[in-house]
C-alpha cells in the first residue's frame, strides 16, 4: 500500500497539472512565473518531489489560485477512489 506521504504528493502533481493546463500554461511559464526551475515543476507534477509552503503559496499566486483553493483541490483529489 502506498504510504501517505506518497499519497499526498501524488494528488498534488495529479492537482498542480489540471490547474496548470486548466490556466494553459506550459511546466515552462509556470516555473518562469514562480522563479522555479522547469524540472522541479515536471518533479511535482510526476510526484517525486513535495513542495514547500513558500513554493506552494508561490504556485497558487502564479495560477492565479489562492493557496486555499489550491489545498482545497488536492484535499478533493485524496477523497476521490
Amino acid at each position: 500500500m502506498i504510504n501517505r506521504r506518497a499519497e499526498i504528493t501524488y494528488a498534488f502533481g495529479l492537482t498542480l497539472g489540471t490547474l496548470r493546463r486548466g490556466a494553459g500554461q506550459t511546466q515552462e511559464t509556470l516555473a518562469d512565473r514562480c522563479s522555479l526551475h522547469v524540472t522541479y515543476i515536471s518533479q511535482l507534477e510526476r510526484g517525486t518531489k513535495a513542495p514547500s509552503l513558500v513554493t506552494l503559496i508561490a504556485i497558487a499566486d502564479a495560477l492565479g489560485l489562492t493557496a486555499t483553493d489550491l489545498m482545497q483541490a488536492i484535499e478533493s483529489a485524496l477523497r476521490r477512489p
